[in-house]
């Protein structure tokens, strides 16, 4: 589903029973489960020990089988090319400084007509910057995109969110999200937009959509 909850079509995920998917930075124990339970096989793989844990709750929970691997996206070295019939990639690469290399990966541990369906945040976001589109109707234009936290934020707001452990995050240009796709040898078959959904009072969606959602196909040789 697209975070507006518009369903993405149904022939880029396809039937799922006995496919091998992989849920690239989806820990938090909420795509991996559904579609464990539409009958995929599941490898919940993300940065974080706590979202993995969400996954593995749910799994018990509801009987369902999903592994859970730790580790970065931008290698996924452990495991052997062409591993997976799918891979499927929530808004998450905005915690990357750099998705090249994770387009990367996605190619090379797919098997050949695989698919990666990913979700990333729309770069006009990160121009207005996202802390104003929640706070007003009429945001400005304040960075430039590529954009990263470590460049944009002012030394003493970088030093607060640092210390309080908050995530740094990074928007990409497209065309690092749809051109770097085709560079690693992908072909697109599939684009939406989405919003985040009124039920989280984003007033920009009012102005532009939030998110950009590509299906990809590794073609066979």
């Amino acid at each position: 589903m697209s975070p507006d909850k518009r369903p993405v079509p149904e022939d880029w995920l396809g039937p799922l029973d006995g496919v091998s998917l992989l849920c690239l930075a989806g820990g938090g124990g909420q795509q991996g489960p559904v579609l464990a339970a539409l009958g995929a096989n599941v490898t919940v793989y993300d940065f974080s020990s706590n979202q993995l844990s969400l996954d593995r709750m749910a799994a018990e929970t509801y009987g369902l089988e999903i592994d859970t691997v730790q580790g970065d996206i931008r290698d996924l070295s452990c495991f052997p090319d062409e591993s997976f019939d799918l891979v499927v990639h929530p808004a998450s690469n905005m915690f990357v400084n750099d998705i090249l290399p994770v387009w990367a990966e996605c190619y090379r541990v797919l098997r050949a007509n695989g698919r990666l369906l990913a979700t990333s945040m729309n770069p006009i976001a990160f121009a207005f910057g996202r802390d104003q589109l929640d706070i007003t109707d009429t945001p400005t234009l304040q960075y430039s995109v590529p954009y990263s936290d470590l460049e944009a934020l002012e030394p003493e707001e970088l030093r607060i969110k640092i210390q309080n452990c908050e995530i740094l995050e990074y928007g990409h240009s497209l065309e690092d999200i749809i051109g770097g796709q085709l560079r690693c040898g992908f072909l697109l078959k599939g684009f939406q937009e989405a919003c985040w959904g009124e039920a989280h009072g984003v007033k920009a969606d009012k102005k532009f959509p939030q998110y950009l959602i590509t299906c990809s196909v590794k073609p066979a040789s």
